[in-house]
């Protein structure tokens, strides 16, 4: 019984960490682009169950700066994406998750970035949860400020040039770091449930090994008993016909 527990707690914890492989880390994007480059709209949304399977939708909303609404400009399912809006015509690249449709990034590359692109952007993941019985829809928004300045500006500003696109390296870095910790935990967790098998197994041999010992004696000890009731019978015999009136047997 013991080492099927601890196999079971074994492959539990093998689940877990190959479950877990795909880490996701959530970073802010950059918030400032150069009139002329192109940019990284970077959007995140890691799912907290990674077990749970789903899919997943994204919408990109734009707002000019001075705006009063915003504009529908992008969508993308996991197989075609499409630019609504006129403005983003032939400048947006789909740099997010690919093949899944389980969508958790939802970065996009604006290309040949001009002033008119200053304002709010938002992104919006409409997720979809399959449970065994039911479906669960989730909607996780992120937004932010873009500010583009001119090429000039920014080489008078080395440091802005230095901030851009910390959040993939950062988010990237996180990935494998989590990745690595939990391959090392797992090895580790490993190690320990082959050790409480072997020990759990060792011990299973001792008690079988005492119990076979303990059955033996008891059987010996049972054998001479009987012997002993054998030789002593006889004896009682003779010594009540001596001590009683037996009739002498005729001699044939």
């Amino acid at each position: 019984m013991k080492v099927t527990r601890l196999l079971s707690l074994c492959v539990f914890f093998a689940l877990s960490v190959s479950l877990c492989s795909g880490a996701c880390a959530e970073v802010d994007s950059d918030t400032e682009a150069v009139a002329g480059d192109s940019f990284q709209l970077g959007c995140l949304s890691c799912k907290v169950r990674l077990e749970v399977p789903a899919t997943a939708t994204v919408d990109w909303l734009f707002k000019a700066r001075g705006g009063n609404s915003f504009v529908h400009f992008y969508t993308y399912d996991g197989e075609s994406s499409d630019i609504i809006h006129e403005q983003f015509q032939d400048r947006i690249q789909w740099h997010g998750s690919k093949k899944t449709f389980d969508l958790q990034d939802a970065t996009i590359n604006l290309l040949n970035v001009t002033f008119n692109d200053s304002g709010t952007y938002v992104c919006i993941f409409n997720r979809i949860l399959k449970y065994e019985h039911y479906e669960f829809p989730t909607i996780v928004k992120k937004d932010f400020n873009l500010t583009v300045v001119p090429t000039g500006e920014c080489a008078a500003h080395p440091s802005r040039i230095a901030l851009r696109g910390t959040a993939s390296i950062v988010s990237e870095v996180m990935m494998y770091v989590s990745i690595i910790g939990l391959q090392f935990w797992l090895l580790v967790e490993m190690i320990y449930c082959y050790r409480k098998i072997a020990a759990a197994g060792e011990e299973a041999l001792r008690a079988s090994a005492a119990e076979y010992l303990a059955i033996t004696s008891e059987s010996k000890d049972n054998c001479a008993g009987v012997q002993v009731s054998s030789q002593e019978a006889p004896s009682k015999n003779l010594l009540d016909c001596v001590t009683s009136s037996c009739d002498p047997q005729p001699l044939l």
